[in-house]
Order: C-alpha cells, then structure tokens, then sequence
C-alpha cells in the first residue's frame, strides 16, 4: 500500500471535508497570490526550472552569479601570496618549537628527525597601484591585483586533502552536506531556461604526477533535492553524455517520449508522493534544453581574437583551465547561477619547484583573462570570482631540503586565497601571518566566515538559509558562530 493509499484510509468523512474545504480555500488565495502556480506543463516548460526560495534574496545582493576557482591540492601560499624575505637567512635551519608549539602534524612529516626552513627561491615584487606582493610565477594574476581582495589569514581545522576540501566546499568535514553551488541554486534559483543552475568543470593539469581524487559530493546536493547538484561538463568528448539523440530519433520524436514520459511520472509522484519524482520530471526537461543549449554554450568560434588572447594560447584546447574559464564566462552570462572549476595537482609534497610553474602557467593567464573578460562586458560588477585551495603549505621541507629543490606538506594554520568583483574592496591585502607563514598574527578568517561573506555577497544571511534534516536546521556554515569578513567588502 502506499503512502497516499495508507492516508486516505485514515481519513473520516468528516475530516475529509473538513480539509478540503480548508485547502480549496488555500488554491484560490494561492491562485490569486500566484497566478502562475498553476501552469500547464507547456507553459512550465518555458520558464525557469529554478525558482528562488520565497523571501530570497534576503536583501539586495551585490553579486548575482559565482565563480568558483578551486585549486585542488593546496598551493603553496609561501611561493605565491605571503612574502616572507626574511626566511632567507634561515635556509636549513631548525624551526623553532615556539613557532610549531606542538601544532597537528600529518604522518607525512611527523616522524621526521627535523624541520628545516625552505624559504621561498622565487622572487617577488610589488603589483599595481595597492603594491601587493606578488611570486613571479603569477605575472599576469600580478596584473589585476588592483581588482583582487588577497586575504592571507584563511584557516581550517581540516589537515589531510578529501575532508579540508569537504569541508570548505560543503561546510563540514563529514561527506553529506550539500555543496555551497547546491545550496545557491536552492536558495536563489537561476535565470538560465536552458542551462543549469549550477555547472562544475575539472579540467586537466600539466605538473607530471597524479592528483588527489575528487568525488561527486563537492559538488553534490547532500539532503537537497538533487535538480540541485553541479552539472559536470567534460573535458574531452562530449561536454555532457548522450547530448545528442541516437540515430533515427529527432527532436520532436524526443518531445513526445519525454512528454508521456512526464505524465507517467506525475501518476507515479501523486501516488508516492515522493519528491525526487519531480525532479525526475524537471531535469528530463532540463536535458532536452541542454540538446541545445550545450552545443551553443561550447561553439566559441563567435569569439574575438582580442577576447581568446586575453586567456592565454590554451583556450581553444578544449579540457584546459583556460577553456573552463572562458567557458564560466559564457555560462553566468547565459544566467547559471554557479560555476566551480576544479583544477587539480596542487598538492607539492616534493620536487615543488618543477612542478608549481607548471600549475601556475595552467591557470595564470586564463585568471586575468576572466577577470578582464568579465570586466570589460559590465559582468564584473555583479559576479563573484573566487581563488583558493584547502589548505596551505608548510614553511619547513617535507624530506630532503636543497637550494634548489623542496617539498612542503599540508598547513591548514593559516593560507591565501582571493577574491574578486561584486561588493569585493579592489587592491585589499586583508589578514597577516608571522615572519614563516606559520601562525596568524591578525585578523584570522576561518572558512566558515568565508561561506557566510559569499552568501552575504548574494544577498543571503547565513543563518536564516536553512534545510531541516535529521532534526536540525542544516545551514552551510554550521552550527559555530561565522561571521562575513568585513574588511574585504567595498
């Protein structure tokens, strides 16, 4: 018997009529309060499948849109963001205990006999009228630094990659959250008809060993309904699976199998009631306008030569980082609320001077590119770019230590990541850490006050964006106290 069944049976016919004259009267006032509650199924389909919550945005956002610029594997802050010049005259020297202060080590390093300094071997220079410091392996990010808010001070209690990036994605350590893109598409909705909300792209990287896995819950929708998860477009082949039809079946032979298809399924949902049958029903939809839409998304040959330079040479090289990002421009200007790119390899436990020009080449370029490209169409002022990775990197050398050649193991102290566009205070260096990039001297943001600034950016409070699930109000930013990073706000 199910659900439906069961609950018409305990009805009396005096409570039947009772309910339904109380519901017929909510219909009429929702129809009038509504009026486009009620739609056919045609007429549904020409409208969003991604309705904002009622009472979203909690007030006026800066941001409509967010790009997500996710370095899997922790880039070295020491190298690129936190200038330490004094370092130098410590090469191979112990660090001090007083600086470690019996801090977490991983098992990676926490049987070695000593800790030596590896300071930096590459050089910075101060960047554009703030004059933030920049490595010289980032020449063309030092080029926007006026655009960017360089927070040096984020941390996490997360020391080892698959929870750290569990955690700062989806707001706890623990797999089963929803992703901060799925919990943006639910809250606010999109303006895409034929888009997703939310679109995750993990392109390929060029340091010469393997990366750390990723796994569907960085993008995922936890306890949401899943219409809410990240879309992976693919970096090689077809950007999405089975876009196209099979031979012999055209577009309209598509329209009326998915049409009866959906009118199977609404029996099926009014006699379960289950709710994922509904978004059965919308993301059928959604894939028949992605037929479409997807191969338009992925022609750029309406591009300019002056738009694809400003990406680098690699953003005609379908699966680059440059492709992605040129892609996310093209996508929240089509109206997808959300793209996370993931590029991955970041993770410099040795020989990190071979392979970290190697990553910063991949996404340089393309970096300025999107800040640019955004910048010259008017999008700048209402997109929210962010650039960063898990954690960060030791000051000390994980194995051996030579002038020329180091690795660094995971530091979730304290690290660097930036942020750029709507509502963000251009030319910010926000936080600062101690003379090894080790400790947080002032102005300390955990990455709970991270999530709570993006979702302030996108008109949301924090706290009243909530999901009931196993008993508690589920909020992205957890129970703990988190509190938007003020400094950085224009």
């Amino acid at each position: 018997m199910t659900p439906v069944q069961q609950f018409l049976r305990q009805q009396t016919r005096r409570t039947f009529f009772k309910r339904s004259g109380l519901a017929a009267g909510r219909i009429a006032l929702a129809s009038l309060m509504f009026p486009g509650l009620f739609r056919s199924s045609a007429q549904a389909r020409s409208t969003t499948p991604y309705p904002a919550l009622p009472g979203l945005p909690h007030f006026a956002p800066k941001a409509r849109r967010l790009i997500y610029l996710f370095m899997n594997g922790a880039p070295s802050q020491i190298d690129l963001w936190d200038y330490k010049p004094g370092l130098a005259d410590r090469f191979d020297s112990d660090m001090p205990e007083s600086i470690r202060n019996g801090q977490r080590l991983t098992t990676m390093t926490s049987g070695q006999k000593r800790f030596p300094i590896a300071p930096s071997i590459y050089k910075f220079a101060p960047h554009g009228n703030c004059g933030t410091m920049v490595s010289e392996l980032l020449p063309h990010t030092a080029e926007i630094v006026d655009d960017l808010a360089v927070v040096r001070t984020v941390h996490t209690e997360a020391i080892n990659h698959d929870p750290a990036s569990t955690y700062i994605l989806t707001g706890n350590q623990v797999p089963g959250k929803p992703s901060i893109g799925a919990w943006l598409s639910y809250g606010l909705g999109s303006d895409a008809e034929n888009l997703p909300a939310f679109v995750v792209m993990t392109p390929r990287w060029s340091a010469k060993r393997d990366a750390q896995a990723l796994y569907q819950r960085l993008w995922g929708s936890g306890f949401l309904p899943s219409r809410y998860q990240g879309v992976a477009l693919r970096a090689t082949g077809d950007p999405v699976l089975y876009i196209n039809n099979p031979d012999g079946v055209d577009a309209q032979v598509r329209r009326t199998m998915l049409d009866g298809l959906s009118a199977l399924n609404q029996q099926t949902f009014e006699q379960s009631g289950d709710p994922e049958i509904q978004t059965r029903i919308a993301q059928y939809e959604m894939a028949f306008r992605m037929q479409t839409s997807i191969p338009e998304l992925t022609n750029i040959a309406n591009e300019s030569k002056a738009v694809l330079d400003l990406y680098g040479p690699e953003v005609t090289q379908s699966g680059t980082f440059a492709a992605s990002a040129l892609l996310a421009r093209r996508l929240v200007e089509r109206g997808t609320r959300v793209v996370q790119i993931l590029h991955r390899e970041w993770d410099h436990h040795g020989d990190l001077p071979r392979d970290l020009p190697l990553q910063c080449r991949d996404i340089d370029h393309a970096c300025k590119g999107l800040i640019l490209d955004l910048k010259q169409r008017g999008l700048l002022d209402d997109t929210l770019v962010v650039w960063g990775g898990e954690f960060g990197r030791t000051v000390y050398c994980q194995g051996e230590l030579r002038r020329d050649n180091y690795g660094r193991d995971h530091h979730p102290r304290c690290y660097t990541m930036w942020m750029a566009g709507a509502g963000i205070k251009p030319g910010t260096v926000y936080g600062e850490t101690d003379d090894f990039s080790y400790n947080i001297v002032r102005d300390p943001v955990h990455i709970r006050d991270l999530n709570a600034t993006i979702l302030q950016l996108m008109g949301i409070d924090h706290r009243r964006l909530s999901y009931n699930f196993q008993g508690l109000d589920q909020r992205l930013t957890g129970t703990e106290e988190a509190n938007p990073v003020k400094g950085i706000l224009a």
